[in-house]
């Protein structure tokens, strides 16, 4: 990108760095970890795009977390064992455009400085969309298989390939010691709609023989094969995985003590000859007409394939060039992948649903009139947001033009019929579920129900922050027991979990209950009942109030039965002052800062304009204020007080970066408040202690050019420990 094309500033920049990082490292979770994406393929694209633009045009401004140097996304919690690739399993860098393949072969002709009539041989292969998957082989046995997971470590899932057909256990012919084959786990179209015919089926017949009504909306289906194949494969049962028609193929390998050919074509011939499939659609070519000529080919028939694709990908072909090219960060130097590009339809609008979610964001859904897209029949589309609406300039009964972005998720291209006469579309202003106001914060593009406590769209994920680790925890009470007695009636509001006591008999009449487990789950409730303060406002789940927040709030409100009286006042002041010239500029209002600071009487940096119109926001709901005086009406918190042992950082300012492995970073930062210590966001002079874990990055080398001591987490673990 460069810079006078797009102006940006650089404060700009690295905040819009800072924001596509948190980005698209959720939307890597929720891919990678989850199998349940929330943007297509192509807006996932885009976000990756813009941080390499960034980036590119400002090298000094890349972080520690950047996307462009993470591959996948570390293991979630998983039945599964984990496994440290021998070789990380990479990613590929993306191309989308003819020019931007030619330029991959300059690049690739540049960097080998070869002549410009000297041929560069390339393999053309077509991309499935499935999970990538790694099969070691040991004198021709399979020993392992791996997921990719992070690139570095993923999923023991040797017992569940052993029923995929496509994989040997035993290789045909002469191997290697030492192979790993890896490629792609995958769910043919028609076995995956069978799938999830049979999920509808299964749930049916289950609700029929318990005499329930049977609703559709109810069974949880996969989204696309790609998703079916990764939920089929990470079964801790095997023989759930048993049950699913996966295939597999292969595209390339990984650790190897011998190499079986000098090209990437002869080393895919010879995998192939020991019984495990490639892609038929494999070719070498000898330029880049030749590719794009054989990509043209595939686009082609994509549609007529068993199997779903988004692209073709690209190798140099002589592994000796493949050796000198390398890799970048997390991909590659030989290799390219060529998406395509979504396919479209046009449809008719038919109306615009608000669902609320679990956090209270309304987000719209456009029903459509159904309509054939690449293949699927496509009836509901999201809009994202009131913005968006905006943007398109959407309204029930226009023309719509849609696609299936990355063959997944449709999204709206464009609205045809915008210049038609008709009153826009008007974005509610109160939550459909519960009728609390629904509002945006400043800066940001979500409406947000204000209702928290009292929704029912977002009631019993709230329940299960209130009673979570973090919070009150207690201990008994799980999100299982909590879905049970929210379905039972007995459980609508925080206050309720402290009327359990008089439902003893009930709960011991459930099945699985006995004496001995209700009691237990009582007595931890009743020992809750003078909570610790900073855990009862955080498990209040106001937005921007996290665990560290709450702390700072009260270490200068001290009574937490002040807060509603301090959110009137912010809410007062808010009206008697509408942002100024300043703040509608985008500017940092530091006299409102100030004022909420004083309000609140607190001094931490943390806490401003955001923290302090949440609980305006809150507490200005007549239904929180309710569910706040019945649930003060059932506790007892004591005064809030920040106790502090003696130890060797006591009086000292303590920085924590890189990724934390025993801890979370909200606890490392009470454990240094907990030893009389400042927990520091940045490396500065007045900072006495680094504590680093793995993945550390520009904090570490700032630490030693101030000459600052720098320890590991486990040395941190014996200043808490001698502390006592």
């Amino acid at each position: 990108m460069e810079p006078d094309a797009n102006p940006i500033s650089e404060a700009d920049a690295a905040n819009e760095l800072m924001r596509l990082a948190r980005q698209i490292a959720r939307h890597n979770r929720l891919y990678h970890a989850e199998d349940s994406p929330e943007i297509s393929d192509a807006e996932y694209d885009a976000l990756v795009r813009r941080n390499a633009e960034l980036e590119a045009a400002f090298p000094h401004l890349v972080r520690e977390d950047s996307p462009s140097r993470q591959v996948g996304h570390e293991i979630a919690a998983s039945p599964l064992s984990k496994v440290r690739h021998e070789v990380r399993m990479m990613s590929l860098d993306n191309a989308f455009s003819d020019e931007e393949v030619e330029e991959f072969v300059a690049r690739v002709r540049r960097f080998l400085s070869l002549a410009e009539d000297e041929e560069i041989g390339f393999t053309a292969e077509d991309k499935i969309d499935g999970l990538s998957c790694s099969l070691r082989y040991e004198h021709g046995r399979l020993v392992m298989a791996a997921t990719r997971g992070d690139g570095e470590v993923g999923e023991n899932v040797t017992a569940n390939v052993a029923f995929i057909p496509d994989i040997p256990q035993q290789l045909d012919g002469e191997a290697p010691d030492v192979f790993e084959v890896r490629g792609e786990v995958y769910m043919e179209k028609q076995a995956f709609t069978a799938l999830n015919q049979q999920l509808m089926e299964d749930a049916r017949e289950k609700a029929e023989s318990r005499g329930e009504a049977f609703d559709p909306a109810s069974v949880r289906q996969f989204a696309n094969p790609r998703n079916a194949a990764a939920g089929s494969l990470r079964q801790k049962d095997a023989s759930v995985t048993a049950a699913r028609p996966l295939r597999f193929w292969a595209h390339g390998w990984g650790a190897a003590s011998d190499v079986p050919g000098e090209t990437q074509h002869e080393v895919m011939q010879r995998i192939q000859a020991w019984g495990l499939p490639i892609s038929p659609h494999l070719r070498r070519c000898g330029s880049v007409a030749e590719m794009l000529q054989h990509y043209r080919r595939i686009a082609a028939g994509r549609t007529g394939l068993a199997y779903e694709i988004d692209g073709v990908v690209y190798k140099v072909d002589r592994l000796d060039w493949q050796r000198r090219l390398g890799f970048v960060a997390k991909a590659p130097r030989w290799a390219l992948a060529h998406k395509f590009p979504a396919e479209r339809a046009e449809t008719t609008l038919q109306q615009i649903d608000i669902q609320v979610g679990r956090t209270g964001k309304l987000t719209p859904v456009g029903r459509l009139a159904p309509v054939l897209v690449g293949g699927v029949t496509v009836t509901n589309v999201t809009l994202h947001n009131r913005d968006e609406i905006a943007r398109l300039g959407v309204r029930p009964g226009d023309r719509l033009v849609v696609q299936r972005a990355g063959d997944v998720i449709p999204q709206v291209v464009e609205n045809l019929t915008r210049e038609a006469d008709r009153p826009p579309y008007v974005f509610p202003d109160h939550c459909p579920e519960c009728g609390s106001e629904a509002v945006a914060e400043e800066g940001e593009v979500d409406v947000r129900c204000t209702g928290g406590l009292i929704c029912p769209a977002q009631r019993t994920e709230r329940l299960k922050h209130f009673v979570s680790r973090g919070a009150l925890d207690i201990e008994g009470l799980g999100e299982k027991t909590i879905d049970q007695f929210f379905a039972l009636g007995w459980l609508e509001s925080p206050a309720d979990i402290f009327r359990l006591k008089d439902r003893r008999d009930d709960i011991l009449a459930l099945e699985g209950w006995q004496d001995k487990s209700v009691d237990n789950l009582l007595a931890a409730i009743e020992a809750k009942r003078t909570p610790d303060a900073a855990r009862l406002l955080f498990g209040l789940g106001i937005r921007h109030v996290g665990a560290v927040t709450a702390r700072d709030l009260l270490k200068g409100l001290v009574d937490i039965h002040l807060l509603p009286a301090k959110a009137a006042e912010i809410h007062r002041y808010r009206e008697e002052n509408p942002r100024g010239e300043e703040e509608s500029e985008g500017k940092f209002n530091t006299r409102t800062v100030e004022a909420i600071k004083a309000i609140l009487q607190v001094r931490t940096d943390g806490i401003g304009t955001a923290v302090g119109n949440a609980l305006a926001d809150f507490f200005h709901e007549e239904h929180n204020r309710r569910v706040w005086d019945d649930l003060m009406g059932l506790l007892d918190p004591p005064p809030y007080e920040v106790e502090t042992r003696a130890s060797a950082v006591s009086g000292k300012t303590v920085v924590f970066t890189g990724k934390l492995e025993t801890m979370s970073r909200d606890e490392a930062k009470a454990q240094a408040e907990a030893l009389g210590a400042k927990a520091a966001g940045t490396v500065s002079a007045k900072t006495d202690l680094v504590v680093a874990g793995p993945g550390a990055g520009s904090k570490l080398g700032k630490a030693a050019e101030l000459g600052i001591e720098v320890i590991d987490e486990a040395a941190w673990a014996e200043i808490v420990k001698a502390a006592g």
